[in-house]
């Protein structure tokens, strides 16, 4: 009997677990999509720039994620290196507008930024 439920104990654990981590993988999404939203849209400069770098830390994180469709493939498999290949173009897209924006090139930045779309709905097709 005590087994059993030491069993189920960390069975229930992996499972938390595991929901943890797609959750945090969702909750990164969220945070990119909001801040891009606020990066369209902003007249300032500082909240631009701010909302860049939300966006940068949030895909930075999600790389160590795994999407669901992703979830029974091998972690070094080129499914899921292409899924980080896609975040790391994303962090590039920002590092550039980021760029233009510290130049105070805002508009420069928002056309960049305006590149994200692109990326986003490439790699949605392929792993959402």
């Amino acid at each position: 009997m005590r087994k059993t439920l030491k069993v189920l104990a960390a069975l229930t654990l992996l499972g938390a677990s595991t929901w943890a981590m797609a959750a945090d993988l969702a909750d990164d999404m969220d945070t990119i999509s909001a801040n891009y939203k606020t990066v369209l849209k902003t007249e300032s400069t500082d909240t631009f720039k701010q909302s860049l770098q939300n966006m940068r830390a949030a895909a930075t994180d999600a790389q160590k994620g795994t999407p669901p469709k992703l979830e029974n493939k091998a972690p070094d498999g080129p499914e899921m290196q292409e899924f980080r290949h896609g975040l790391s173009t994303l962090i590039g897209q920002i590092d550039q507008s980021l760029a233009l924006a510290n130049q105070g090139k805002l508009e420069e930045a928002r056309k960049v930024a305006q590149d994200f779309k692109q990326t986003r709905d490439t790699y949605h097709k392929k792993f959402r």
